[in-house]
């Protein structure tokens, strides 16, 4: 038996595994209580607004793959604002910009993620709105240990907050310094923005549905968007190195609902694997998994070898080039080309025995592919302005912020089945709203102020976002969700994981546990949006005669901490025997699974 950090947890009740274990066991009890995986995935996400705030917040989003009991066919949830309507590209044109900066009001989208809970709620839970808030609600008043990164990310920005975030420094700097690692930590201010969010659904009567949706109209027609709509207008320094007044208004978030999308799937060995849109990186994996299969060779499925991480990040190389290329929230995306057979042939016959340092976007249809200015001429690291070997927030005192993200899988005894990744809104990402206890997010950094691109800003539209939950079917029942933190990264770490449980055999646990890499040669979706061409990021647990293969084939290996990259999530359900398991990634020492 291979030795893991912790044991794959088994049950028939129900499991859940997240990046914080006050989130984990916070949906456990609410299973335990009667609720289903869905009240459970709702209570995690309003739980992790409060304990990783620099990871994820009210003010960001949350993409989702759904599977129900009633109706197994997977089902996205898109909880991704999209830009608001005064957010064009002659406006950041008209302010100098060629980017749009990493942090500050200005670069805010449409908050997503409550509402996309709410609806979650609604339409797939149930329990009343009081009792998935109830626990969120606790922590935020009364206060919990706060994690050690947390205080570290107020550090970094400590003068930022001081000299410029005034809101911020009140909230994190009390007493004129970070909050220490274990510390209790209160957000009151937060708190309160829930109950009144359980109250104005106690307003319109007794009926669930009902409360929930007056809860909804309270958050994007009422207090809330009132809040965020005056703050808006107050210029804050941002990663510019100038003061900007954002750009979301009370009639952006009144205008705003989450939805419910169908996704795009691949059939893969047996398999069909889940993800959102092509307006997020999703599908990323979705090409990378044809390609590898377009090579056929099968040493290139297996994660543990030489060849087969060279086959896997060549395979994700130019997945990611596509991405560049083609994705976006538009109806000219080439989907069904960029996802066929045809077209993986074509895209595996140009990895060879070399790791390639170009980007090299394909001609899905035979269509002509446009590239930003900016990744054109762009390469290498810039201004050491982010850490690409952490997948952890990298902050900068000037305002430079480059958040992460959480994630949150859930499966219960019925057969329910969820797959999220909240992010946004992070502490650093934009000033407090003093009277809600959050701010805005940064997701507007995704687009390009270039005309004519897949992801060229344009009000209404959507951000190219890196979040990536996953789920997979077999025989059309739900048997697998997963995800990860990472931004750029977590296809790149959801790819190995999945070849070693699905092809390889491995369990949850040793899977996840297994050696991580990632490529750096894409362009990245952060600010300032740089790449490093042929440097591949490796644990170095990685035995050594794999190393030196890697870099005779061409890869420029750069060791990172043996325990340092991907964060993986992982419940799975046997549909035949109704066997339930979770795994959980021990990097970080923070995220955990829980279930029976």
């Amino acid at each position: 038996m291979t030795f893991t950090t912790r044991p794959t947890l088994q049950g028939t009740f129900g499991m859940v595994s997240s990046t914080h274990w006050l989130a984990s066991q916070s949906a456990m009890g609410i299973l335990e209580r009667g609720g289903n995986a869905f009240d459970a995935a709702v209570t995690a996400g309003f739980v992790l607004h409060v304990v990783e705030p620099h990871l994820n917040g009210p003010g960001g989003e949350v993409p989702a793959l759904v599977s129900t009991a009633q109706d197994p066919a997977p089902k996205v949830l898109c909880g991704q604002g999209p830009a608001p309507a005064g957010a064009t590209i002659a406006h950041f044109r008209s302010l100098g910009m060629d980017l749009v900066p990493g942090s500050g009001p200005l670069a805010a989208a449409v908050p997503g993620a409550v509402d996309a809970w709410l609806l979650l709620l609604r339409d797939h839970g149930t329990l009343r709105l009081e009792d998935v808030l109830e626990t969120a609600i606790g922590y935020a008043a009364a206060g919990h240990p706060l994690v050690g990164r947390v205080g570290d990310t107020v550090a970094a920005v400590r003068t930022l907050f001081e000299e410029h975030w005034h809101t911020s420094a009140a909230l994190w700097l009390r007493g004129g310094r970070a909050p220490a690692a274990g510390e209790l930590f209160a957000n009151p201010a937060y708190a309160r923005t829930l109950e009144k969010l359980v109250e104005a659904g106690r307003t319109a009567g007794a009926d669930r549905d009902a409360q929930i949706d007056a809860a909804r109209r309270a958050w994007s027609e009422g207090f809330v968007a009132e809040a965020i709509d005056r703050f808006s207008r107050q210029p804050f320094q941002d990663s510019s190195g100038r003061a900007h007044a954002g750009l979301v208004t009370g009639a952006d978030l009144a205008a705003y609902s989450a939805t419910w999308e169908e996704p795009v799937t691949l059939d893969w060995r047996g398999y069909s694997v889940a993800k959102t849109g092509f307006w997020g990186q999703g599908p990323v994996l979705l090409e990378a998994l044809a390609v590898l299969d377009a090579l056929g060779d099968p040493h290139a499925h297996d994660p543990a070898t030489a060849a087969g991480i060279h086959a896997q990040a060549e395979a994700l190389k130019l997945a990611f080039a596509d991405r560049e290329a083609w994705y976006g929230d538009s109806a000219d995306v080439p989907a069904k080309a960029l996802l066929s057979r045809e077209y993986a042939r074509e895209r595996a016959a140009l990895i060879g025995l070399r790791a390639s340092t170009e980007l090299r976007p394909g001609r899905p249809d035979g269509a002509e592919p446009r590239l930003p200015e900016h990744v054109r001429r762009a390469g290498g690291r810039l201004a050491d302005l982010v850490d690409a070997t952490t997948g952890e927030p990298t902050v900068k005192s000037d305002g430079v912020t480059r958040g992460d993200t959480c994630h949150v899988d859930v499966v219960d005894r019925w057969g329910n089945m969820i797959s999220a990744t909240p992010s946004g809104g992070w502490l650093q990402s934009s000033p407090t709203i003093p009277e809600l206890g959050f701010p805005l997010g940064s997701r507007l950094q995704m687009f390009w102020l270039e005309e004519g691109l897949a992801s060229s800003l344009a009000p209404g539209r959507r951000p190219r976002t890196t979040l990536s939950p996953t789920m997979v079917h077999r025989d059309g029942k739900p048997v697998l969700a997963c995800g990860t933190p990472g931004g750029d990264q977590q296809d790149q770490w959801q790819l190995p994981f999945l070849l070693r449980h699905l092809v390889g055999g491995q369990a949850l646990q040793e899977a996840v546990d297994a050696p991580a890499w990632h490529s750096v040669s894409l362009p990245a979706s952060f600010y300032p949006r740089d790449s490093e061409p042929g440097v591949l990021v490796v644990e170095d647990r990685l035995h050594e005669d794999v190393l030196a293969a890697l870099r005779a084939y061409g890869h420029e290996v750069r060791l990172s901490d043996g325990w340092s990259l991907g964060r993986l999530c992982a419940v799975t359900r046997d549909p035949e025997t109704g066997v339930l398991a979770a795994g959980a990634n021990p990097r970080g020492m923070q995220g955990y699974a829980c279930g029976r």
